[in-house]
């Protein structure tokens, strides 16, 4: 039998697929959850969406040619982050605040640690997070001129906490007040069915994290038969959007099997305990960053037992 074996260094296996390619899938998943947020809120929601991108292209170009560095803007890794961190704030911010996130989720959080693939934490969340603590007013006011429905100065997860009901049909399509890419669970999943056929991500993490967060919520609520109550914490709060698009960032979740289904029942089960006792909802970022401090350690206690070797 004539069989030549040809024997080299790794990687054995590669694939076509580019950086650039991966995110320009994200962006293009985002898209229906940005136009739905531009149409039900207005002008002002594009305007959020347009500053925080150019600002994170901007603030990438600007630290690489300070560092005498190649700009690497074209991986479109920075379009992705401010689109996401756009998304995550409310339609009526004033336009400086989203250009504060973006220069300090790229410049702080993700070029100073080395760039893509170097960061410790998901830099569009971390730019949402120190914007929400640095100016709580207009990071929590979300009215909007086009919302004068009954849901014009309270979130759902608001109704839910003060003990009202909430209209499950405007939360999944998409008319209720919030961030300007969370309202929609359609849009959302439209986004994220694209992403599962694609292959840039996969339902274990998004999945167990939504499934561990209800059954928390069932066994700590004390409304478990509340249909209304358990399916609006499901789709509020930003919940959906970061189970599909941050909870699973390559760079900042664990990479052992193990390790994944750890770090997403760590948060739903985190995310519960907001929810249930925390003075606001509004938790999901957060957790997601927590988490992310976490997966060195998740990575460490469930890496598994190279192949020969006896357990400790």
């Amino acid at each position: 039998m004539d069989m030549k074996l040809n024997v080299q260094s790794s990687p054995h296996i590669r694939d076509n697929i580019s950086t650039r390619l991966v995110m320009l899938d994200v962006v293009i998943a985002l898209i229906p959850a940005s136009v739905w947020g531009v149409l039900r809120f207005g002008l002002n929601a594009a305007l959020v969406i347009i500053v925080s991108v150019l600002a994170c292209l901007i603030s990438e170009t600007i630290f690489n040619m300070i560092v005498k560095k190649p700009n690497t803007i074209d991986d479109l890794s920075a379009v992705v982050t401010g689109m996401i961190l756009a998304l995550n704030m409310p339609p009526e911010v004033p336009l400086f605040i989203p250009v504060v996130g973006a220069v300090f989720a790229i410049v702080i959080v993700k070029m100073l640690f080395g760039g893509l693939g170097q960061n410790f934490m998901n830099p569009a969340l971390a730019g949402r997070c120190f914007c929400l603590i640095s100016f709580a007013g207009p990071m929590s006011n979300y009215k909007s001129a086009l919302s004068v429905d009954a849901y014009s100065s309270a979130t759902p997860l608001v109704l839910l906490k003060q003990g009202s009901e909430v209209n499950l049909f405007d939360m999944i399509f998409g008319y209720t007040p919030g961030t300007i890419g969370e309202i929609s669970a359609v849009c959302l999943l439209i986004g994220a069915v694209y992403l599962l056929v694609k292959k840039i991500i996969d339902l274990k993490i998004p999945m167990v994290y939504l499934i561990s967060f209800t059954i928390f919520i069932l066994i700590f609520s004390g409304k478990t038969t509340d249909v209304n109550y358990i399916l609006g914490e499901i789709f509020g709060g930003g919940l959906i959007f970061g189970a599909f698009y941050m909870a699973n960032d390559y760079t900042t979740s664990p990479i052992t099997m193990l390790g994944e289904v750890v770090y997403a029942v760590f948060l739903g089960v985190m995310t519960g305990i907001f929810r249930l006792w925390g003075k606001s909802g509004e938790c999901v970022s957060y957790v997601i960053l927590m988490g992310n401090i976490l997966v060195p350690l998740i990575e460490s206690i469930t890496i598994p037992i190279a192949f020969g070797k006896e357990g400790k």
